[in-house]
């Protein structure tokens, strides 16, 4: 069954550098655009960044511009987040799914549980 796993998050201090790592399971993710987003506490879910099913990046949100790297392994099914210069206002729960709509399972739309990544000052 299709499925998305985040990985690789936790707490970093200011400055400090992560790289996450979302899973697919299924043969969508070799065909589908992919996009990293997060969530803060209150705030709505914001697409960080978005790459092409063949590895082009489509966008970056300006607060992670020249900061954030997104790529993929069609190969292995996963694709990568690498955050550096991290700020405390990255700190949120980060998710990855389908572009430009998310994953549909079942007729219900699915999303992993995340990984949290925490920036401390």
């Amino acid at each position: 069954q299709a499925q998305l796993v985040e990985s690789g998050g936790g707490l970093v201090q200011v400055g400090g550098s992560l790289r996450l790592a979302c899973t697919a399971s299924g043969s969508f993710f070799r065909y589908n655009a992919m996009g990293w987003y997060r969530q803060a506490p209150g705030k709505q879910r914001e697409l960080v960044a978005e790459i092409t099913s063949g590895g082009s990046t489509n966008y970056y949100g300006d607060s992670v511009k020249g900061r954030f790297a997104i790529s993929r392994d069609n190969a292995k099914n996963t694709m990568y987040l690498q955050m550096s210069s991290l700020k405390p206002e990255d700190t949120a729960v980060y998710y990855c799914n389908t572009r430009p709509t998310a994953l549909v399972i079942n007729g219900r739309v699915h999303w992993g549980q995340g990984t949290q990544v925490t920036v401390s000052s």
